[in-house]
């Protein structure tokens, strides 16, 4: 199953409707205390506004759930916020919308309208990012074959995630497990033989959301 979540750690995002300013923040958590902190800390930077409404889901299956209308109409705010980021298939992502009341009322078609749009517009202006499992792979060779075996792995959609320089170069790349022995064999064929493998530990790896 492809696990998703926000690109950046937090992001806000602001747009206006019929005067009233509604304000997604957004933020990665991996608790619920860290989830209630957040909310927290948003309304009360938020104190003035007339409501400070939530959603959130944790866990990679998206075990908890959770939302507040905050004050407006039930099933108008919290729950439309909920189903956009399912409907993304986002995990570890909570959502706070602030709304500055602007005088004109917006009726519960436009107040669903308004939360959904504000987290759905918010999300794709902030960007997703899908988090891999790969075993981090430490390949050893001779300087004058850097160019060439980076040129390959770009040409095969591997990255590099960290490089290091000394009597040779180390440089640390992210393999799925089913691909390791294709991948030691393939590399191994490409620099004639001259190449040293280690095999690390698994790591979190994340790429753009396509």
């Amino acid at each position: 199953m492809a696990y998703f979540t926000l690109k950046p750690e937090t992001f806000t995002w602001e747009q206006e409707i019929k005067k009233s300013r509604f304000i997604v923040n957004f933020a990665r958590f991996t608790n619920e205390e860290d989830a209630q902190a957040f909310i927290e800390r948003i309304s009360k930077q938020h104190d003035k506004a007339r409501h400070n409404v939530f959603a959130y889901v944790l866990g990679d299956h998206d075990a908890i759930q959770r939302y507040s209308d905050n004050g407006e109409p039930s099933g108008t705010a919290g729950v439309p916020m909920l189903e956009v980021l399912k409907n993304n298939e986002v995990h570890d992502v909570i959502a706070v919308v602030t709304r500055y009341f602007g005088g004109i009322k917006l009726g519960a078609g436009g107040l669903i309208r308004a939360y959904a749009g504000t987290v759905a517009d918010g999300l794709q202006a902030a960007g997703m990012v899908e988090r891999l499992t790969r075993t981090a792979v430490t390949v050893n060779l001779d300087y004058k074959f850097v160019d060439s075996f980076q040129f390959w792995l770009r040409e095969h959609d591997f990255q590099v995630i960290d490089t290091a320089f000394g009597v040779q170069v180390a440089l640390v790349v992210p393999v799925a497990k089913v691909n390791l022995p294709t991948f030691q064999t393939d590399v191994t064929n490409l620099l004639g033989g001259q190449v040293a493998f280690k095999i690390g530990d698994d790591v979190h790896f994340e790429i753009d959301r396509k």
